[in-house]
């Protein structure tokens, strides 16, 4: 299968360095930033399309590695060529291939979203840390074997999922990596408050929550828990909840309710009543 990328981003760049090293046949790029699309083929040793046409009719499948909002626009300007038993596939890990391809089966072609369960936050480097990442597929066709037999081929994991669950899995993502970075620019935030830069805050905190992060990690987030929560320490909960700006209190309360539910699990001889009205009710001291 010969695999050609459109866009020439950091997952874009990513991916066909990696594709490439590990045997996989990558034609090159298109790009609407050529000097990108240039410089992601130098590096791959591949070619750089002028044109949508170009990389078409070289390539087997067409991996979209644009923004979201872009997909469907590329689809629609790929249509103006010739589709018939071509791949196309994007990386969105929200969108199902049904909806970033509407009527693909009648260009002949078929859609699938390939989603690598990874953060490309370096073009250049990334392609390094990507054995071992989970990459999950979804869509409509007979080539979804194919592809997991090329991923697992380079050292990856594959899953397959339902496009109805697309939502879903992209919200878990979403959850485990984004939100954790608001989740600790709240904490620095509140260390500022207390006298901390925001230096000496990251680095207070970054013991902290590299030994939770190894913990969860570890032995998985229930046996990791450990804090008033985890205790049913409505007392100190509450105090937290007061001197809170009132605008995060609902974040405290949501992520604490969650915490609530896997301490009774990890205590179920512990009575946690106390713990739970105060975050239902919200009776702050």
């Amino acid at each position: 299968m010969k695999i050609g990328f459109i866009g020439a981003g950091k997952a874009g760049f990513s991916l066909g360095r990696f594709f490439v090293e590990g045997g996989v046949r990558v034609t090159g790029y298109y790009s609407r930033h050529p000097e990108s699309g240039r410089e992601a083929a130098e590096i791959t040793g591949t070619r750089f399309y002028n044109t949508l046409d170009e990389i078409v009719k070289d390539s087997d499948a067409l991996l979209l590695t644009v923004p979201d909002g872009a997909i469907q626009s590329v689809y629609g300007r790929l249509c103006e060529s010739a589709l018939s038993g071509k791949q196309i596939c994007h990386c969105s890990g929200a969108m199902t291939a049904n909806e970033a391809f509407p009527g693909i089966e009648t260009v002949g072609a078929c859609g699938y979203s390939i989603h690598p369960l990874f953060p490309f936050s370096d073009k250049l480097e990334c392609y390094r840390e990507l054995p071992g990442a989970f990459f999950c597929i979804e869509g409509q066709g007979p080539h979804l074997p194919e592809w997991r037999e090329l991923l697992t081929g380079l050292g990856l994991r594959v899953q397959v999922i339902s496009g109805e669950r697309k939502a879903r899995y992209h919200a878990a993502c979403a959850i485990a990596s984004n939100l954790v970075c608001g989740l600790v620019q709240e904490s620095l935030e509140l260390l500022e408050d207390c006298g901390f830069t925001s230096e000496t805050a990251l680095e207070a905190l970054t013991p902290l929550i590299r030994s939770n992060t190894a913990h969860i990690l570890r032995e998985g987030p229930v046996q990791a828990l450990t804090g008033p929560a985890e205790r049913g320490d409505a007392e100190t909960v509450a105090k937290h909840l007061a001197c809170l700006p009132e605008g995060d209190r609902a974040l405290y309360r949501a992520v604490s309710r969650k915490l609530a539910v896997m301490a009774e699990t990890k205590h179920p001889e512990t009575d946690y009543t106390a713990l739970e009205t105060i975050l239902k009710e919200g009776r702050d001291v």
